[in-house]
């Protein structure tokens, strides 16, 4: 049993737990997703028509809660004054906080005021500490599994055109197991965010398709993002693919190097494919909502600003293009300070 902490209740019996012999994860349904179940009722309409859908607003009694499972990190970003001298100092601006795209996602949405779920796995250590309670203090409810393995950490360094490299060790996080989880955090989720980094690897990746099968059994909808380019590649493109169109997300985001590392067109995995496009905005069902004009600071987490945003206006409402430009305006915003969280 795990160490129980604010953030990690334990679990509350073998009918709550995904590996108990009583309730056994069931495989997730690749049919009659809540997006299908919409798509039916509404005369069997044709994806290019789907910019017109909206979330039906009755059909859930229950309070909206989103959930996403994945990583929780600590994120170092550097932002240097001038071009890098080798072998020697140079000036730059460098925060510390709370970093993973899961993690983020969440903590954009608790400041738009959403009832949002983290669910992660962390080193029992001081950095894991302070970062639960750094979320939890966003309004974010972390269900946090703990370890003796090291919290992980990513090093973002900003070049001077606002493009980033990143260095990642996941450290905790990828550890996440279905035997780590309880079915009663995702019952209530009328959308579950997927990072594709937690489809990534194992363990976490049979934790994932296990939270997808309760969502999915509780008429929850699902929303992935395809992360990065590289992981991509590494996974195979593929691959993924398959794997994409045997979840039937209804929402799926992608970068414009990740949707050309994937090769398979996006409206065809998801009912709602969006496309980011950077400093440029983004294109929803071919029509692209461009972006400000702003001064970038730094873009780390302008992406999840992003999703966090399209996420809330869809569920609220919204049709998909009108998501986007919420979601537009967010990021925008997101890119004036340093960081990866909302300040």
């Amino acid at each position: 049993m795990r160490p129980t902490r604010k953030g990690a209740p334990r679990n509350q019996g073998p009918a709550s737990d995904f590996a108990g012999n009583r309730s056994p994860p069931q495989p997730c349904r690749v049919t009659h997703s809540p997006a299908d179940r919409i798509i039916a009722a509404a005369g069997g309409r044709s994806q290019t028509q789907l910019h017109e859908f909206r979330v039906p607003q009755l059909r859930y009694g229950r309070q909206i809660v989103i959930v996403s499972i994945g990583d929780l990190v600590l994120d170092i970003a550097i932002v240097p004054d001038g071009p890098l001298v080798p072998d020697d100092d140079s000036p730059a601006r460098i925060t510390i906080g709370g970093g993973g795209q899961a993690a983020n996602f969440c903590a954009w949405l608790g400041a738009l005021g959403e009832p949002v779920r983290l669910v992660t796995r962390i080193g029992d250590d001081d950095t894991g500490r302070r970062l639960v309670a750094d979320l939890e203090s966003r309004g974010v409810d972390v269900r946090a599994t703990w370890t003796a393995e090291p919290t992980g950490a990513i090093a973002v360094l900003v070049g001077p055109d606002g493009r980033r490299t990143m260095a990642t060790q996941r450290g905790a996080s990828v550890g996440l197991s279905p035997d780590d989880l309880d079915q009663a955090w995702f019952r209530d989720a009328r959308l579950l965010h997927v990072p594709a980094y937690s489809l990534f690897v194992e363990p976490i990746a049979s934790a994932t398709r296990a939270a997808i099968g309760v969502v999915r059994e509780a008429a929850g909808m699902l929303a992935v993002d395809l992360s990065s380019a590289a992981g991509l590649r590494a996974y195979g493109p593929s691959r993924m693919a398959y794997v994409l169109a045997r979840l039937k997300p209804e929402v799926l985001f992608a970068t414009e190097a990740e949707a050309s590392t994937l090769a398979v067109p996006l409206q065809s995995l998801a009912q709602v494919p969006v496309l980011k496009l950077g400093p440029a905005g983004c294109r929803v069902f071919g029509q692209t909502i461009a972006a400000p004009d702003v001064k970038a600071v730094d873009p780390t987490g302008a992406g999840d600003a992003f999703a966090a945003a399209f996420c809330s206006a869809w569920l609220g409402g919204s049709t998909p293009v009108e998501a986007a430009e919420k979601a537009v305006q967010a990021a925008s915003q997101s890119v004036l300070v340093a960081g990866a969280r909302p300040s």
